[in-house]
């Protein structure tokens, strides 16, 4: 349940602390034991809380204005209701208007020249303390970034770009009260976090956090600890079956060495400080770990990952690289880490999270025999030791796949490959896939392609040519009507998503063998018809793309509205039902 889809009538235009504490009452009378989180890290102005400017500070978004407020101050209490009113909480709005951000820390700024004997208090001052290896740096980097009009570092004047000794004291002396008010913003939200993890433990609900697995190039970690980096690098995804030319995240990569020879301080650092927060950790792109794909900083951004190669570069090494970071991880945390393992994942990952029992991820739509029968797996076959769900935050939500992705090709791969091999792609496409099924950059494969023969005969080339499109077509080919009949669907295969089929689809993520089944909001509120059109339009995240939908989606229904509908009773049955309860 991403923070900022969510809000109550107390929250002003964007989700934040305290409507942490209604999330958590809806897990609990839903019977759901575990709330997932996103990074809850400060994401700038990009807005996505995976390229954070700290791997540290918290979103000032999130910060609950009415538990800031001065008891008693009238003119405050005023200027937080007109706040709540212009960016006003309605279902109404499909997306999070960010400009609430500014808004927000102006406010504070005004509550700040109220508050600042805070600053003399005990707990304030500890807190500046015991985390001043991130706490300092971040509020430099803060007050530079007012300085020099929101520029990222690397084009700031050179003495504080490259942090010369005395540019910087000068600069930290002159802009002592501007590093303090930032300080005490961190403060503010290090206290609502950790007071709704406290509430979480009253209600038995464990909070599972997400640890990015980079971090901005424009962010307080790089400027202040560039040795840590390899600058000429950004960070991606190789090209695979749903992104025809990979993803380019523009993240430097990590130079592990540099931080092995710390004792992986910054590493333990991080993870100390999660520790806060969390009772369970999502390691994100856990494969990074192993390696990471990376492409020179300089190449053209139009080529996205193609130009990529892993670093290490050598298979050998990932095996041992992989296996030091996570037992670094291991030893340092007593949060229980999961991973997030999607993708290309080679044998040493895979052999390394099971032997240390880290979990995986299940995600139902690609929970399949993939080299034989092309089925998707029972519940009973899915991994134990797993995270089952229906979707991801970098998915479409259940239903938007099933009626525009399911028995589908990526549209742009499959070009790209006609192109390679020197196929007429207009032509071909006639043959095979159906113009009435397909959208959203997919292809749907008409029925008459009812063989691996068939489909070699239209692209006009020896089989032994075409492995890559047969494997694509045998794992999709008739995906849909495999899935409906694992579902126990009678009759003809339904074309339209429905709140009956979803609520199948989650009974097979409840009822699998994995140790966890932890669903997207999105899918579960699927069973409560609070979505309207084309389910498509509802979607957290596009990879590999930048854009205002993404890392804005608002849900249509507030938190008070969810705790009152009836389908809460409804999820905690399928949950009984599935003995999970």
């Amino acid at each position: 349940m991403p923070l900022f889809s969510i809000y109550s009538e107390k929250s002003v235009g964007i989700g934040d602390f305290s409507d942490l504490r209604l999330a958590i009452d809806w897990c609990e009378l839903t019977g759901n034991s575990i709330l997932q989180l996103l990074p809850m890290n400060d994401t700038g102005y990009t807005f996505c809380p995976y390229d954070a400017t700290s791997s540290f500070a918290l979103e000032s978004a999130y910060i609950s204005l009415d538990d800031v407020s001065p008891s008693g101050n009238g003119v405050v209490s005023k200027a937080v209701s007109m706040l709540r009113k212009s960016f006003q909480n309605k279902g109404n709005s499909s997306s999070v208007d960010y400009r609430i951000k500014d808004a927000k820390i102006e406010l504070l700024r005004r509550i700040y020249t109220l508050e600042k004997g805070a600053l003399d208090s005990k707990d304030f001052k500890s807190f500046c303390a015991d985390n001043s290896y991130w706490l300092d740096d971040f509020a430099a980097f803060k007050a530079l970034k007012l300085r020099s009009g929101g520029k990222p570092w690397y084009e700031w004047d050179a003495p504080y770009r490259d942090r010369e000794e005395a540019a910087m004291k000068s600069f930290l002396r002159a802009n002592a009260e501007e590093m303090n008010f930032q300080r005490w913003i961190q403060w503010l939200a290090f206290k609502q976090f950790s007071d709704a993890r406290k509430y979480a433990k009253t209600k038995k609900v464990l909070i599972k956090g997400d640890l990015p697995i980079l971090i901005s190039r424009d962010s307080a970690d790089v400027w202040s600890r560039r040795d840590y980096f390899k600058m000429e690098n950004a960070a991606g995804a190789p090209p695979d079956m749903y992104c025809a030319k990979g993803q380019r995240w523009g993240m430097p990569t990590y130079d592990w060495d540099k931080i092995a020879s710390d004792d992986y301080d910054y590493l333990k650092k991080k993870l100390n400080f999660a520790a806060n927060f969390y009772d369970m950790l999502r390691v994100d792109h856990v494969v990074g770990l192993f390696r990471i794909w990376s492409i020179p900083y300089g190449d053209p951004e139009e080529n996205e990952g193609l130009k990529g190669a892993f670093d290490p570069k050598e298979e050998n090494l990932w095996a041992g690289h992989g296996r030091k970071l996570l037992s670094v991880m291991l030893g340092e945390s007593k949060m229980l880490l999961c991973a997030e393992d999607l993708g290309m994942i080679p044998n040493a990952c895979t052999e390394a999270l099971k032997e240390f029992a880290i979990p995986g991820n299940e995600v139902q739509r690609w929970v399949k025999d993939w080299a034989v029968t092309h089925d998707f797996l029972p519940p009973e076959k899915y991994r134990a030791m797993s995270v089952s769900m229906l979707s991801t935050h970098d998915t479409t939500n259940w239903a938007a796949w099933w009626e525009n992705e399911a028995g589908t090709v990526d549209e742009a791969l499959f070009r790209r490959k006609c192109g390679d091999r020197g196929i007429d792609y207009e032509a071909v496409t006639r043959q095979l896939f159906d113009p009435d099924l397909s959208k959203h950059g997919r292809l749907r494969w008409l029925t008459i392609v009812s063989s691996r023969e068939v489909l070699v005969n239209v692209l006009g080339k020896k089989a032994e040519e075409l492995a890559d499109f047969i494997e694509l077509y045998e794992n999709t080919f008739k995906e849909k009507e495999k899935l409906s009949a694992m579902l126990g669907q009678k009759g003809p295969m339904p074309e339209r998503s429905s709140a009956k089929l979803v609520e199948k689809a989650i009974e097979i993520t409840l009822e699998s063998k994995s140790i966890f089944s932890i669903n997207l909001i999105l899918d579960y509120l699927y069973l409560a018809d609070v979505f309207k059109g084309d389910p498509y339009g509802y979607r957290i995240n596009r990879p590999g793309t930048v854009n205002p939908n993404n890392w804005s989606l608002r849900l249509p229904i507030s938190m008070e509205s969810m705790l009152k509908h009836k389908v809460c009773k409804k999820i905690k049955e399928m949950i009984k039902l599935s003995g999970r309860i």
